[in-house]
């Protein structure tokens, strides 16, 4: 059973799938995880692990056969708009406008024009795209794209955010501005994130808790908390940011090298 304060229950769940050639494959393996109101959770693990796979089942995209996921007390049965996820490669309408994009999902919502104007300009403000309203995706920088894909899923006001690898596809320098960008999003509009990444130090700067997947199947390996000042300018260079990076790394590594070996034999 989930308290109040958790708005994410995962209890005990599995997942196989089945390749188009060959047999099926455990994936999850008795997953179990609670995450409170407004917290920012990641997922870490090696490829393979099924942290998406997990982001997919409580985004109700595929479905939960065993075990079990409640989102704010209730049984996930498919999306939802209390659910809204940014993924690795924008998934943008191309032959929509920025502007366009963000309207699409309130438009779905049959809200007042007024209020969908107002709020796709609200939400494309907030992440530093004004001006490039009436741009459409091929005329944007692949950091701006994400921009945009993050403004289309916060317009609609989803109390939790669902991100799988949104910045895996970004040059460093755009990867960090958008993590730093991420982070001043979330304390002005709190949400509830998971976020799935490959990446430790994505992890430990962005996340309270990091949760360290196992190899295939995958299962919850260790949670660590990274209580950190994300306002101090040399947080990454802190002996408490580097220690929680070595202790994450650490974990990450063995099951990389369970992952490398599992694939040899």
């Amino acid at each position: 059973m989930s308290t109040m304060s958790e708005l994410i229950s995962i209890d005990g769940v599995c997942h196989t799938y089945t390749p188009a050639h060959g047999r099926e494959v455990l994936a999850l393996d008795n997953v179990s995880l609670q995450v409170q109101r407004q917290e920012f959770v990641a997922l870490l693990g090696p490829s393979g692990c099924g942290k998406s796979t997990l982001l997919y089942l409580i985004g109700g995209f595929l479905p939960v056969t065993q075990g079990s996921i409640r989102v704010d007390g209730k049984p996930v049965g498919g999306p939802g708009p209390d659910r809204g996820i940014v993924f690795q490669h924008f998934a943008l309408f191309p032959w929509k406008t920025v502007r366009g994009n963000v309207l699409y999902g309130l438009e779905k919502m049959g809200l007042p024009r007024a209020e969908r104007e107002e709020r796709a300009r609200t939400f494309i403000d907030m992440v530093g795209l004004s001006g490039f309203e009436e741009s459409y995706p091929s005329q944007l920088s692949g950091g701006m794209k994400q921009r945009a894909a993050i403004a289309r899923t916060l317009a609609i006001d989803p109390g939790i955010l669902l991100m799988d690898e949104p910045f895996g596809a970004l040059d460093a320098q755009t990867r960090g501005l958008m993590q730093a960008e991420l982070l001043r999003i979330w304390r002005g509009s709190p949400k509830t994130v998971m976020f799935v990444t490959h990446d430790v130090h994505e992890a430990v700067y962005l996340a309270r808790r990091i949760v360290v997947m196992s190899a295939r199947p995958g299962r919850v390996k260790a949670v660590i908390e990274a209580d950190l000042d994300r306002a101090d300018p040399q947080l990454t260079k802190s002996r408490a940011f580097i220690d929680i990076v070595d202790e994450v790394w650490s974990l990450v590594r063995e099951e990389a090298v369970r992952a490398e070996r599992y694939r040899a034999e």
